[in-house]
């Protein structure tokens, strides 16, 4: 693990509730600085993504080669409440 300089701790007092945003010089690539908890948060949601995604062919195979267009999902319309009656 690299420790913070204080140039880094100014950059993250500066940035405030916002994650930091620092720029390699020799790249001129930027990178964000986040906390730990905020990064492991965000890593999960990814993961349940992929997660989601990975159904996705057995989706398709269930909603048939029309997908939502197939007449036969015209009853979920229906079911919807922001539809008016």
């Amino acid at each position: 693990m690299i420790p913070i300089t204080p140039e880094l701790r100014q950059a993250i007092a500066q940035a405030g509730e916002e994650p930091a945003r620092l720029v390699d010089p020799e790249t001129n690539t930027t990178y964000v600085l986040l906390r730990a908890e905020v990064y492991d948060r965000i890593k999960d949601l990814l993961e349940d993504e992929a997660d989601v995604r990975a159904i996705y062919p057995s989706i398709a195979k269930v909603f048939g080669p029309d997908g939502w267009d197939d007449p036969a999902m015209d009853v979920y319309n229906d079911l919807d409440p922001r539809r008016p009656s």
